[in-house]
């Protein structure tokens, strides 16, 4: 059900068999992701529940979801990139069938974050998922 987007950061962790090397990967994936306009930070769209400053700007298009995100974190605007991969360009009626955490324990994510990063990922998945039933 993944992103072709999704599947190729799938195969750049099997690639990378160091966590240290995974984790720059998703910094450099969070680098690579443009911008935030300054106009769209704005409570509207900052998530609550992450330890760092979050915001996800959702505007679907023709049935179709799309999101851009930005952190003031690095370690988190990879996160968002990588949510981005999985979900962005996806169907609207197919956003709630996407098991993001089966997907995201594909790269043991899970295992590597702290309690608050994985609250925080938690809690942009849930923003993602409300738009699904929006």
């Amino acid at each position: 059900m993944a992103q072709e987007a999704f599947e190729d950061i799938v195969a750049d962790f099997e690639f990378l068999e160091d966590w240290e090397d995974r984790y720059r990967h998703v910094i450099e994936l969070g680098k690579a992701m443009p911008p935030l306009d300054d106009a769209l930070k704005v409570p509207a769209t900052k998530v609550d529940g992450c330890a760092s400053q979050v915001w996800l700007h959702m505007r679907p298009q023709e049935g179709i979801f799309h999101f851009d995100g930005e952190s003031d974190a690095m370690i988190v605007r990879g996160l968002i990139a990588v949510l981005h991969a999985l979900y962005d360009g996806v169907p609207m009626t197919d956003l709630g069938k996407i098991d993001a955490q089966a997907e995201l324990a594909r790269l043991s994510l899970q295992d590597h974050l702290s309690a608050q990063r994985s609250n925080g990922l938690r809690a942009m998945i849930q923003r993602i998922r409300e738009q699904a039933t929006a």
